[in-house]
């Protein structure tokens, strides 16, 4: 199988050239990524538990859906793609924001989107070990007893999402 290949960006989110996926990984370069919190109506959230097989992260629990941005490919695309790889989903996702690259975010600029839906995911065996519904108090909780048992840009971007969503 051939090793992806990930778009290296500067400070600015600006491309500077191609690399593969075990250089950019190995060297800490920045790069690209996508995440998308998958919401109920009621407003419980999808916490994935990542396979044990995964090369960062391996067990932890992190985003509903999440990925790498391959190179020459939007952020919208990625997240577009990503969730329908890992969960079979396919509505129209709402862009929420992006989170600059360093250590917090694994060196990835992270855009964030969400999709509030109904409809039951159908997890990808080979990506995730599991998955379910919780609320954001429950996320909340766990994370404050346990926050090794997430992925850094995880506990980031949910801090941020409980601090700025809309009430309901």
């Amino acid at each position: 199988m051939t090793e992806e290949i990930f778009d290296v960006v500067d400070n600015a989110d600006r491309v500077v050239r191609q690399e593969r996926r075990s250089v950019v990984h190995a060297e800490n370069l920045l790069h690209r990524a996508v995440s998308i919190f998958v919401l109920k109506p009621d407003g419980r959230m999808l916490l994935q538990l990542r396979s044990d097989s995964k090369d960062q992260y391996p067990g932890c629990y992190t985003s509903s859906a999440s990925g790498h941005v391959d190179a020459g490919e939007d952020y919208e695309t990625a997240a577009i793609r990503e969730l329908s790889e890992e969960l079979s989903l396919d509505s129209p996702i709402e862009y929420l924001a992006k989170f600059p690259a360093g250590p917090d975010t694994a060196f990835e600029f992270s855009a964030l989107y969400q999709l509030v839906t109904d409809t039951e995911p159908v997890l990808d065996p080979g990506e995730i070990a599991g998955a379910e519904f919780l609320t954001l108090e429950e996320i909340a909780s766990m994370m404050e007893s346990s926050p090794e048992k997430f992925t850094p840009p995880f506990r980031v971007m949910f801090r941020w999402f409980c601090e700025n969503r809309s009430p309901s």
